[in-house]
């Protein structure tokens, strides 16, 4: 995904008063603000609180996603989205503002809905449902729902999928945006040449003549060059090598257009295409999302290296999970200690990332990654903010757990 740092709620958010290409005006609003006025400006304050707040989340996830995606950004314009239904959500400059809905913005501007085991927020699309309808939520049709007794997390599962959950707590910050700031060329080494690389490398598949780079480790060297120039070229920028913000954006605007980030229907960028920066290791008795990524990635290891234990994903850091991860530390030769420190995940990763790039194009034999199992209740539904910001499509660099 593009490598911005995200997802997070941003304190002002720019709408464009037009469809995209017009000579409208552009307006600056706090972002509960715009979620407010969208929301009295789609819906009716008369509604069911369960229909109002699942219309705010499906708001509120939609416009982050814009943010997330650097939908406009990444395509030169100086705005993060429009008040063109056409393209977006409905926004009236200087409307009045319902009171339930600016008390229930007020309460959950700060959540967002995504897939479960994806980063990015869904790109919640929605519709009036009587004189116009699409695939994601029907408006009326939720209200209707509500008055049957649905929850907002019900409503929200009967149109975008099962596997819906809520984000709690995201940090509000400035606006971010991805580019670093300076152009990276050769001799670079980084987070941000990581990002560079997981996205040319995708890109790549689509577009056979970037080569490939053999490991996407951070450092800026001259395979990472040699794509760089070649993508140059195919995409008629200026082929010297260094990613400047035009040539940044381009290849940010082609990964989200390939991942289909911005559409329901979404590749989605999931958590095990990032790394765990470990601040503490990984032992024995430990159990919780960080071990469910080990894991995962274990077993995914362990299929293609048979003196390799392979593990259960069950979360739970057992000695089976221990002796897998001594016989990494054993081919690798590092202590066998049976503990994840931050050499042996290194090594571990760069095992896994190694085998889904090369297997990318048989996805069949590497492991379903771990979804937790979701009852249907509104408590299992909701998922703290990590603590953390995670950066999209980076294969390392990102902190706590996952």
């Amino acid at each position: 995904m593009p490598p911005i740092v995200t997802p997070y709620i941003p304190q002002f958010i720019t709408v464009h008063m037009g469809p995209p290409d017009s000579d409208a005006e552009n307006v600056t609003v706090s972002f509960p603000d715009y979620v407010k006025n969208v929301a009295s400006s789609e819906i009716y304050p008369t509604w069911e609180p369960a229909a109002i707040r699942a219309n705010v989340l499906a708001i509120i996830s939609f416009a982050l996603n814009r943010v997330y995606t650097e939908y406009y950004t990444s395509r030169g314009y100086p705005f993060q989205i429009t008040a063109s239904t056409a393209y977006d959500q409905k926004f009236i400059k200087g409307r009045n503002i319902f009171d339930n809905v600016e008390r229930i913005v007020d309460d959950i501007f700060n959540n967002y809905i995504r897939h479960t085991g994806f980063v990015e927020p869904l790109a919640a699309k929605f519709c009036n449902g009587t004189t116009t309808t699409c695939d994601g939520l029907s408006q009326w049709g939720s209200q209707s729902l509500a008055e049957q007794g649905y929850n907002s997390i019900e409503i929200l599962r009967n149109y975008y999928g099962n596997d819906i959950e809520i984000v709690t707590g995201a940090p509000v910050m400035g606006l971010q945006t991805s580019y670093p700031g300076s152009p990276l060329r050769l001799g670079d080494r980084g987070e941000h040449v990581v990002q560079l690389q997981v996205m040319l490398n995708r890109i790549s598949r689509d577009y056979p003549a970037i080569p490939k780079i053999p490991v996407a480790d951070g450092v800026f060297d001259p395979p990472t060059e040699r794509a760089v120039r070649r993508f140059q070229e195919i995409f008629n920028l200026s082929p010297d090598g260094v990613v400047g913000s035009a040539t940044w954006y381009k290849m940010v605007y082609l990964y989200v257009g390939i991942m289909d980030l911005a559409e329901l229907i979404s590749e989605g960028q999931t958590f095990y295409q990032v790394q765990l920066n470990l601040s503490r290791p990984i032992s024995l008795g430990d159990s919780g999302d960080r071990v469910r990524l080990l894991q995962y990635i274990l077993s995914v290891v362990a299929t293609f290296y048979n003196n390799i234990p392979m593990v259960s994903i069950d979360g739970t850091f057992g000695d089976v999970t221990s002796r897998s991860v001594q016989a990494v530390q054993q081919m690798a030769g590092l202590p066998q200690s049976g503990q994840v420190d931050a050499a042996t995940w290194e090594v571990l990763y760069r095992l896994y990332a190694g085998i889904t790039d090369t297997m990318a194009e048989y996805s069949n034999v590497i492991p379903e990654p771990f979804r937790p199992d979701i009852d249907d209740t509104l408590s299992s539904s909701v998922t703290q903010f990590p603590g953390r910001n995670l950066s999209l499509g980076a294969r390392d660099a990102v902190g706590g757990e996952v």
